[in-house]
């Protein structure tokens, strides 16, 4: 049954007044995407292999079930979420970099989802296709508020890439440092985290955020993903076994998947109030005393080979995640999201024409190698 706690204020319906489009939108639109290109062309250079801009690193490739709950609270069944039914979904988890970092540079988490064969009005630009993608990361807020701010990020970022991996091990592990000593005392840097100061714990463990709103129905919406199974929540804050080698991550997921699976619960918190809860500002983490997250859906993950070269070239190199890619009723909001259109688009090309291979949407899983 679904979480029966849900908002005693009632969810706002969105106006299109309620997004505010930036000054020179589609040219920051368009620079992120040219930044994006130039980071996979310098890691292109080096690996002799076209990665993504952002996230190239994978440390997951999985093969997962969606269950969307019966008889949930009708504000929340909306979208793909409006009647019950099971659909099949790759998980993909990965590391925010566009190099290929030792797992030594560690930076935040993150997790796409894509779930195969779901009916419904398209969102512009995904005509034709059956996938429904939500991209998220662990924690609940986006490192800038707006499109400009997120543009000036990623060009930081494109200066560094690839640059002195080992003088950035070493950067990370003293971030790591002022970090533990900032939380030691209650507090917390994003910003810390997204240079390398993430704790070196499990992927398995964490809680994933979309950060960003979207269109839930007539509402707005954010949502999380959240470990539930005992095995998955045994993992919460737990170092990695053998945090010195490169791929650390990617090795406890695959240990962890050869022996069993996991669960998760996908949750929607919906917009309750534009002051405190806004739809142009992706800094701000929306109040769960004013509206919290409810269980819409669960994600099952079973025992299996969780990164192989094959997989790697179906997933990695052959599918493409975007939160662009979906229903019309999960249309993405605010400027960020609004820039990541164009930007998505032309880095998944780049990679396309660079490992001369088709990245396209899958309209099943029955061939996904196990």
């Amino acid at each position: 049954m679904p979480d029966e706690s849900h908002t005693a204020t009632a969810p706002l319906r969105y106006r299109p007044e309620f997004e505010q489009t930036e000054d020179d939108e589609l040219q920051v639109a368009r620079e992120l995407g040219e930044t994006m290109i130039r980071i996979a062309q310098k890691v292109h250079r080096d690996e002799g292999h076209a990665y993504r801009s952002v996230h190239a690193k994978s440390h997951g490739l999985l093969r997962a079930d969606v269950e969307v709950l019966d008889a949930l609270p009708p504000d929340y069944a909306q979208g793909l979420f409006a009647r019950p039914g099971r659909y099949p979904a790759v998980m993909r988890l990965s590391t925010p970099p566009g190099d290929l970092l030792s797992d030594k540079v560690s930076t935040p988490r993150g997790v796409a989802l894509k779930l195969v064969g779901v009916p419904g009005e398209r969102l512009e630009g995904s005509e034709g296709e059956a996938t429904q993608d939500f991209v998220m990361v662990n924690g609940p807020v986006f490192r800038t508020p707006n499109a400009k701010k997120f543009l000036s990020n990623l060009k930081l970022l494109a200066a560094t890439t690839d640059r002195a991996p080992k003088a950035k091990e070493l950067l990370s592990a003293a971030l790591r440092g002022v970090e533990k000593a900032i939380e030691a005392v209650g507090g917390e840097s994003g910003a810390l985290k997204s240079m390398g100061a993430h704790p070196m714990t499990q992927l398995l463990g964490e809680t994933f955020f979309t950060q960003v709103p979207m269109l839930y129905g007539p509402y707005m919406a954010k949502l999380r993903l959240v470990p539930v199974s005992p095995e998955l929540l045994a993992l919460k804050d737990q170092p990695l076994a053998d945090p010195d080698r490169p791929d650390a991550i990617r090795e406890s997921v695959v240990a962890h998947f050869r022996a069993q699976g996991g669960t998760w619960e996908l949750q929607v918190q919906l917009c309750t109030d534009l002051d405190r809860m806004p739809i142009e500002d992706a800094t701000v983490e929306w109040p769960e005393d004013l509206s919290p997250y409810v269980t819409v859906a669960r994600v099952m993950a079973g025992p299996q080979n969780a990164w192989s070269p094959a997989r790697v070239k179906a997933i990695d190199d052959g599918m493409a995640f975007s939160p662009w890619h979906g229903l019309a009723a999960h249309r993405p909001l605010g400027s960020i999201m609004r820039v990541r259109r164009i930007a998505y688009t032309t880095a998944a090309a780049y990679r396309e024409r660079g490992n001369r291979t088709s990245v396209a949407q899958p309209t099943t899983l029955d061939a996904l190698p196990d």
